[in-house]
Parts: structure tokens; C-alpha cells; sequence
């Protein structure tokens, strides 16, 4: 899918942004498939998160939402 092709997100960007650290963590413990879908969908769409050879990863865009809400800042 391109980018071109992709929805825009159904969730809100604060819904997002309140499960962004969850889902980190479900990705650095091996356990994305407990993430919904529509997490995952939105996330891409957004940039925040990539498909790469199969695994979910943060993107530059995604690990900079984090690092500001790991700092209280967002």
C-alpha cells in the first residue's frame, strides 16, 4: 500500500498518542499481536509506525511521539 492509498486515521490523535507507550512496549516484548488492528492501521497511516520484512517498528516520526511523552511533554 502506498502512502497515496492509505486512510486517514479512524481513531483520535490523543487516543493514539495515551496507548503510543503501551504499544511500544508490546513491540520490544515480542508481543504485537496483542495490539488492535486499528492501533496498527492508524499508526501507519500516520507514520509513526512501519511494516519492515514482516515486523512492526517505530519510525523516526513515532520514536519522537515517544520520547516526548516519556518526557511529559506531549
Amino acid at each position: 500500500m502506498t502512502l497515496r492509498n492509505r486512510l486517514p486515521p479512524t481513531l483520535s490523535r490523543d487516543d493514539l498518542r495515551g496507548a503510543l507507550l503501551a504499544t511500544v512496549n508490546l513491540l520490544k516484548n515480542r508481543r504485537a499481536g496483542e495490539i488492535a488492528t486499528d492501533y496498527i492501521e492508524d499508526y501507519v497511516a500516520l507514520n509513526w509506525l512501519e511494516w519492515n520484512g514482516g515486523t512492526l517498528r517505530l519510525t523516526v516520526t513515532g520514536d519522537n511521539i515517544r520520547k516526548q511523552l516519556a518526557a511529559g511533554l506531549a
